[in-house]
């Protein structure tokens, strides 16, 4: 025990085994661990490693797994503890993965333990692809999911990670996709600290985030991976961050290549490291030697970097006795298990909004209906299941499935693919529209056609990473693509009603279905058991209760310019048109009642809390789940600030009848808001809170016909700057 070198010491401190070991290490060495793909050093028992792994919504890219709705789905529950309770279910099968790789001495991509996510960019234009991997357009819901998400990942022992999150991508970057590798993102301090920043702040400050990701973009003229403003400045000295940062994958190269702020790889990889890069997805820091030689940077920031990768594989367990790991011996059984799978069925419903629901029209009836027909490219779609990176699901359940299953044996089911996903016809040598006869034959033998429509993954996501023939990734607009409203207006005009089921990662305009449809679901892209989900919200064997965590816009007319970073008319915080279906939106197959919030005090001096009570009663008759939403109001504000914005979420289960009592905490961090030069103020003045199923927009009210009510109070005392 006594030759045991002391980074092989159990007894001694993490920090200081870190320290020993890279002591050891020549400067080549060390370099080699800094690169995604880390080779073994076998004189010191370094095993190799590879970083690069994804756990979106689900372990991905790496075999079978449990697979859960897209992240945007998640968001929709509003609920943190489910979110969390997924995340944990992540990390088990991530860690039944690992061992069971690691005893096969499979070490390849993707089946680490160092996960990056969660996605907690915000988004704020409904074209960007990717926005299907975040938590929505509001800082608030974002902050609460990803703590969560991080908190689910990592686990709760006091000392080893179950597993490590990473919160990218680092920071205000929300496309265009296709130009991500020279793109210059210009922010406002005032943005940056009101909107971009709150989640990565909540991740680090409230769920110790193991790592974060910068993006490719540039911000204010700095390349986000090698950002001083970004990396020191706010990561490590205000934030107090203190875990390590990776490149997003080849962004390194960008800094010469594209962003032209460099003039050479060497240059480049030095400037990353210099300002507190520490790991590279791609190939640039092979040139980091050639940049040392050259005086570019210095063994002691080369070193400090590896010192924050080798901390955190040993806060993974990797050097020590498997036996001391608690989760180490999580069996491969747990992979995929039954258990995770009746969970992933559970977010899957959790997450559906529905959107339309013309004179009660759903639930449908088992007893009544006698033929039902299936119709559109993602009715039996595996890929309007899945959303980007994704694992693979054991079982996977299309809506045609789920229908067929649910609907019972005596119910005919018609089934027609209608049109293609985004091409004029199915076949190359067809005429265009060559399913749509097929399809209006099937919706004219039916009582109630089902239609699939909308996106899959190969439409809108990551440049690169999509088979998108529009935009590189994100949308050229909020239309259906191809030929989907021919198809939905046709089967329509059959005269027979129609269920229009949503597949998409984003807001679409679809106005016209709004207004003659009987009913839409937004579905997301909600997971291997999704389609089953849907099947059962449509026979009401459960009430929906998702609320959007985006706006859904009536045009794109209605967007600021994509390129433009302000938050100036984006988002339900701050957009100046009626949307068609706002964020915080969804019905439900019952009615619930509110008490008007009652406060703690009237007026509360500057600094303090303020508490909420209140009461929510389902006064319908099916049981269901409520999402209660609070806003907060500033109403003499001396800056722009949102019209009201998102402060508390509660979801309770009632049944009919059932009143739940209702308690949120209203903190004076809340009530601050920030100036124009990113200072965090609070003034005193008079502020509103409102308590409901929805936020208090007029759209929403209209749609739902529960009015939000509302309460004011006063903050009075000398105006104070606060923390950030």
């Amino acid at each position: 025990m006594t030759n045991l070198p002391d980074y092989r010491n159990e007894q001694l401190s993490f920090e200081d085994r870190a320290r020993d070991l890279v002591s050891r290490m020549t400067l080549e060495e060390k370099i080699s661990q800094m690169q995604y793909e880390a080779p073994e050093i076998e004189r010191l028992g370094v095993p190799s490693y590879n970083w690069w792994c994804e756990a979106l919504h689900g372990v991905a890219r790496a075999g079978v797994s449990t697979m859960f709705p897209q992240a945007i789905g998640m968001a929709a529950t509003y609920d943190p503890e489910l979110i969390e309770k997924v995340a944990d279910i992540i990390s088990t099968e991530g860690r039944a993965k690992y061992h069971e790789f690691q005893r096969k001495g499979d070490h390849d991509i993707y089946k680490g333990l160092t996960f990056w996510s969660p996605t907690v960019n915000i988004d704020r234009d409904p074209r960007w692809g990717r926005g299907q991997e975040t938590y929505g357009e509001d800082p608030y819901l974002t902050s609460r999911l990803a703590v969560a998400f991080v908190q689910g990942i990592q686990g709760k022992d006091k000392k080893y990670l179950k597993a490590a999150a990473c919160a990218k991508h680092f920071a205000a970057h929300s496309g265009p996709e296709a130009e991500r590798h020279e793109f210059n993102a210009v922010v406002s301090k005032k943005d940056l600290w009101e909107t971009y920043l709150p989640a990565f702040e909540a991740a680090i400050q409230e769920a110790k985030v193991a790592g974060v990701m910068g993006a490719y973009n540039m911000i204010n003229s700095e390349p986000c991976c090698g950002s001083k403003t970004l990396l020191i400045d706010i990561l490590r000295d205000e934030l107090k961050f203190d875990g390590y940062v990776t490149s997003d994958c080849w962004a390194i190269k960008d800094f010469n290549e594209n962003h032209k702020v460099t003039n050479s790889i060497e240059e480049s990889a030095a400037l990353a490291v210099k300002n507190g890069c520490d790991l590279n997805c791609g190939c640039a820091y092979a040139s980091l030697l050639k940049g040392y030689q050259k005086g570019l940077v210095g063994e002691q920031e080369i070193e400090t970097s590896v010192i924050r990768l080798m901390l955190l594989r040993m806060r993974l367990g990797m050097f020590d006795n498997p036996k001391k790991v608690p989760y180490a011996s999580i069996p491969y059984e747990k992979n995929d298990c039954e258990e995770h799978r009746r969970v992933a069925l559970e977010v899957a419903e959790k997450s559906l909004v529905l959107l339309r629901n013309k004179d009660g029209f759903l639930p449908l009836n088992r007893e009544t209906l006698k033929s039902i027909a299936v119709i559109g490219p993602n009715a039996n779609s595996r890929a309007a299941l899945e959303g980007n990176y994704c694992g693979t699901a054991s079982e996977y359940l299309t809506v045609l499935e789920g229908v067929r299953e649910a609907a019972g044996q005596d119910t005919r089911i018609y089934y027609a693919e209608g049109c293609h996903l985004f091409k004029n016809s199915m076949s190359g040598l067809s005429q265009k529209y060559d399913r749509l006869t097929e399809a209006v034959s099937a919706a004219e033998r039916a009582d109630v056609t089902i239609l699939c429509l909308g996106l899959d993954a190969g439409l809108e996501g990551e440049d690169g990473d999509t088979g998108n023939e529009f935009a590189s990734g994100d949308k050229p607009n909020l239309a259906l693509p191809g030929t989907q409203q021919e198809l939905l207006e046709a089967v329509i005009e059959t005269g027979k009603p129609v269920v229009l089921v949503l597949f998409a990662g984003s807001a679409l305009a679809v106005n016209w279905a709004d207004e003659f449809s009987q009913a839409i679901v937004q579905a997301w892209y909600p997971g291997g058991q999704g389609g089953r989900a849907v099947a059962s919200l449509l026979f009401g064997d459960y009430s929906p209760s998702g609320r959007l965590p985006i706006t859904f816009y009536r045009s794109e007319q209605d967007l600021p310019d994509f390129h433009d970073y302000s938050m100036e008319n984006r988002t339900y915080r701050f957009m100046k048109t009626k949307p068609l279906y706002p964020f915080g939106y969804g019905l439900s197959y019952t009615r619930f009642q509110y008490e008007r919030p009652v406060l703690s005090e009237s007026a509360i001096l500057s600094g303090s809390d303020i508490e909420v009570q209140s009461q929510v009663k389902n006064t319908g008759k099916v049981a269901s789940d409520e999402i209660v939403q609070l806003y907060l109001q500033d109403l003499e504000a001396c800056v722009r600030t949102p019209k009201w914005q998102l402060a508390g979420i509660k979801r309770v289960f009632l049944k009919p009848g059932e009143t739940a009592n209702l308690h949120f905490t209203i903190t004076a961090r809340q009530m601050a808001l920030i100036d124009e030069n990113g200072n965090c103020i609070l003034e005193p003045g008079k502020f509103r809170i409102y308590i409901g199923s929805s936020q208090p927009d007029e759209r929403s009210e209209e749609l739902t016909g529960i009015p939000v009510l509302s309460a004011d109070f006063n903050v009075t005392g000398s105006p104070q700057e606060m923390q950030r």
